[in-house]
């Protein structure tokens, strides 16, 4: 078997950071990295010829989960059309749907990465820059006058991550509800909380 070319080993690493960046979003930054290497169909000691070490293709995941565009804009999270605010809404019921409760391997990488970057203090730093970058390009896609789309982003993440943890439970779809009601009940974009009936 002949020596494998520049270009073919930088094909196969971004097809580790890639494949890497859906698993970690759906299962994980724990998945091993041999079941990642299965995944790809390589050799456990490829990795290592490719990457100094686990925390290495993390830092490298993260990025391409932001600057791919697959992750921007999935089947069934498309780039909304139309004017701002339609735009806006439709970006909250998409991100607040029942696909994007159920692919997070698909989603967006600031759900995807965020309990993981907040259990481990050291990859989040080392991946800090390129995850807040991320959060406030996302937060600006909200943005409304004078509020700056940060309070819709953490309604909208918070709720996503609480129907997944919540997944197979009514509970699960009236959290994307509930969050979708509260985010485009006016067309100013503020939040507005739903009274309690009780």
């Amino acid at each position: 078997m002949g020596r494998v070319s520049k270009a073919q080993a930088q094909e196969k690493r971004q097809q580790v950071v890639a494949t890497a960046s859906r698993m970690f979003r759906e299962k994980g930054t724990a998945v091993s990295i041999a079941d990642l290497m299965k995944a790809v169909g390589l050799s456990h000691g490829a990795f290592y010829k490719q990457f100094a070490s686990k925390d290495d293709l993390v830092g490298k995941a993260i990025a391409h989960a932001f600057e791919d565009p697959a992750a921007h804009s999935p089947a069934g999270l498309e780039e909304p059309a139309g004017d701002h605010e339609t735009a806006r809404r439709t970006l909250i019921e998409q991100y607040l749907s029942i696909w994007h409760r159920d692919h997070a391997e698909d989603g967006c990488p600031v759900s995807g990465f965020a309990t993981d970057l907040g259990r481990d203090p050291d990859q989040a730093a080392r991946s800090q820059d390129v995850y807040i970058n991320g959060v406030r390009n996302r937060a600006a896609r909200l943005a409304t006058g004078d509020d700056d789309g940060m309070a819709q982003l953490c309604t909208m993440v918070g709720a996503l991550v609480l129907a997944r943890a919540t997944r197979g439970n009514p509970i699960s779809e009236e959290l994307l509800q509930s969050a979708r009601t509260a985010l485009t009940k006016s067309g100013t974009g503020q939040f507005e909380p739903q009274q309690r009936t009780d």
